[in-house]
């Protein structure tokens, strides 16, 4: 076998399956990952999202004992939507990050690799693979970063000259010994806006999150939000781009290639009170295909509650008291009422007085009474 030749091959056949960049990594241990992973856990910096076996996620040949190289691959998305509704005084809209636009990313990038892995196999019958998206043990960042994709900016996003950070990342584990690209300079330099720009201050300094305090994270929970990130938070109903969007790399990237990346406007910019008596199956039937509905309707419909708060929409109350009244879930309830707190309006002392004295749970109680003060304040 011509690895050198198939290698260029498969580069070839990535780019005619719309992969729209490509790159090949050795499967050296990633030591620098694993201490950064170390200091990672030791500071309680983790989502709980990640693979916890630190060793997994850092030595490829656990993962396939005969690895010889890893792909990776990356595809762009949109960064501007076009014909987007705008939020009214009589209609608020929530937003989902840009990750969160389209289809499901880790369908798209599966696919993707699923048709590489196949022409793989066909060409090379003793080739032996694993693929991974986002859930896989390893960090797509550090595979992409050592194959030449990008590089790992202070926002911690994968950087590619040509479409910024605005790209999806997968990768694959093979026994086949493609030759390892080489890896990009840093070409943050001494630019720190990313980091001054995060609403909550995760960045903790280049290259590092605090993911207990990203917003992207904080969406994705299901209990109460912390009251310090209710401000925050503002009309975010999934995920936070405001590290991407300050980005001077990321200035006019925008790429339409991939349609079924492309944004339905009324799913990624959602109305806000419809979102709060939606039913599970109106959900999925909704929401289902995008990456931003894997935790289920909860988060959301907590998130459209504080949105509404941050409009101070009056409108919404008696949606909000409806939910204070009926909804079984103690966050929802609780939440609806410190909203009811927040926005104000005539009878709302007296909805909220009588809400505390029929509340079975102590943190909805406690909710309410945050929603009663926010009142007496006024």
């Amino acid at each position: 076998m011509n690895y050198a030749a198939f290698k260029e091959d498969v580069i070839s056949y990535s780019k005619k399956i719309g992969i729209d960049k490509i790159g090949f990594a050795s499967t050296d241990v990633f030591q620098e990952l694993k201490q950064r992973l170390i200091l990672h856990e030791q500071s309680n910096y983790q989502s709980g999202f990640e693979e916890p076996d630190i060793e997994k996620r850092t030595h490829p040949e656990l993962l396939l004992p005969q690895a010889r190289s890893i792909i990776s691959i990356a595809i762009a998305y949109p960064s501007r939507m076009e014909n987007a509704p705008r939020s009214t005084r009589e209609e608020r809209r929530g937003i989902f990050c840009r990750a969160s636009w389209g289809r499901d990313y880790h369908d798209v990038l599966r696919s993707k690799l699923s048709q590489l892995e196949e022409y793989i196999k066909e060409t090379y019958p003793a080739a032996l693979t694993k693929s991974m998206v986002d859930t896989g043990e390893l960090s797509d960042r550090a595979v992409a970063e050592r194959a030449g994709i990008g590089w790992s900016a202070k926002n911690c996003a994968i950087i590619t000259p040509e479409y910024g950070s605005y790209v999806y990342l997968g990768e694959m584990i093979t026994n086949i010994p493609f030759e390892p690209d080489i890896p990009l300079e840093d070409q943050c330099g001494t630019c720190n806006k990313c980091v001054d720009a995060c609403p909550t201050g995760a960045l903790v300094q280049g290259g590092q999150l605090n993911s207990q305090r990203c917003i992207a994270f904080l969406t994705q929970t299901k209990g109460f939000l912390p009251d310090e990130f209710r401000k925050p938070l503002g009309n975010r109903l999934y995920g936070c781009d405001t590290c991407q969007t300050v980005c001077p790399k990321n200035k006019g990237k925008d790429f339409h290639f991939h349609p079924e990346l492309e944004p339905d406007p009324e799913l990624a910019k959602p109305k806000l009170k419809p979102l709060l008596t939606m039913s599970n199956r109106e959900f999925k039937e909704k929401f289902g295909h995008v990456s931003g509905s894997w935790r289920g309707k909860k988060p959301i419909q907590r998130n459209a509650i504080l949105a509404l708060a941050h409009f101070k929409d009056e409108s919404a109350l008696q949606d909000l008291q409806h939910l204070v009244k009926e909804d079984p879930r103690p966050v929802i309830r609780g939440t609806a009422a410190w909203a009811i707190g927040k926005i104000g309006g005539s009878g709302s002392m007296q909805f909220l007085l009588q809400a505390k004295e029929r509340e079975q749970d102590p943190q909805a109680a406690e909710e309410i009474q945050k929603g009663i003060e926010l009142l007496q304040k006024d």
